[in-house]
């Protein structure tokens, strides 16, 4: 507990930073942008990989193989659920709302929690369950904010985004054990911690543009129960009947708990989709965590 504590900490620190750059005028606009860009087309790739390559799958394959496919069920769930339930609402939040459903923030809580708790092979297990997310994030997800209509040109755009691309390079690697050259991983590494920094000064950066007396927002609070209670709840209730180890069971309701993906205002704010209303489900359903995630470690 005292982790999931210091890590809540850690992400308002790093938004309050953002905050302040954007505040006092070190950053403008144009920065802001740029820094969105960094984030989405290099940093973000380089963190994808470098998950994929510290995650082992010697001796250990079937065990592996359960919690994957549970997470790639629980991301086919999130993407339907989440056109279901906030199909009334207007299209800038819905697109906000539909990617928080899918992509939710377990690549940076989940790892760090499930360590907590889990040990060395909770860490491990973790890491496989994020790589339907991180594949969804930008196929699915991505095409959420793209709003295109031509299903081609999306395939294209999101089978040549630096992350999907990074996404099919850490499975080559995982599953065949080759490993890059000293040098290109060091970098790889040195670049992908700057993930958590950027992601979240980014935010701090839009919560500028953000009236405190419109923070509160019904929306936001219903989109925060369905992803820290009732998506968990759902999940918790399937792997119940299923014959999983107690470790993978717990990876799997724990990760499911996890609040909005800092992505979502990125990308809300790349693409132009209400980029305050998207930070306000990062910020509100991050605080909120707190006691879902405890609640949810106890139960576990």
């Amino acid at each position: 507990m005292e982790k999931v504590l210091i890590l809540q900490a850690t992400i308002f620190l790093l938004v309050a930073v953002g905050f302040v750059l954007k505040r006092i005028g070190l950053i403008g606009p144009q920065g802001q942008k740029n820094l969105n860009n960094l984030v989405i087309y290099v940093i973000l790739p380089c963190n994808i990989l470098h998950a994929f390559m510290n995650s082992p799958v010697e001796g250990r394959l079937f065990y592996y193989l359960e919690v994957l496919l549970i997470s790639v069920g629980i991301q086919i769930f999130c993407v339907f659920y989440g056109r279901v339930i906030f199909r009334k609402e207007p299209e800038g939040k819905n697109k906000c709302l539909r990617y928080g459903t899918i992509c939710s923030n377990a690549g940076f809580l989940g790892n760090p929690v499930a360590e907590g708790i889990y040990g060395a092979e909770g860490l491990v297990l973790a890491s496989i369950y994020l790589i339907p997310q991180r594949i969804m994030m930008w196929t699915s997800g991505l095409a959420v904010f793209s709003g295109t209509t031509d299903r081609k040109e999306t395939v294209r755009k999101v089978l040549t985004h630096p992350c999907i691309i990074m996404s099919e390079l850490g499975i080559l690697l995982m599953f065949t054990g080759w490993k890059l050259p000293a040098p290109v991983t060091d970098a790889v590494d040195y670049i992908g911690n700057c993930n958590t920094a950027f992601s979240m000064m980014a935010v701090g950066m839009i919560l500028v543009d953000i009236n405190v007396k419109d923070f509160w927002d019904r929306t936001v609070a219903k989109f925060t129960f369905h992803r820290l209670v009732v998506i968990p709840a759902v999940v918790y209730g399937v792997c119940s009947f299923l014959p999983l180890d107690k470790n993978a069971f717990g990876i799997c309701v724990l990760l499911a708990a996890m609040p909005a993906g800092a992505t979502t205002s990125i990308l809300a704010e790349k693409y132009g989709v209400d980029s305050p209303f998207a930070t306000k489900m990062v910020i509100f359903s991050t605080l909120l965590s707190l006691p879902t995630i405890c609640l949810w470690s106890m139960v576990l």
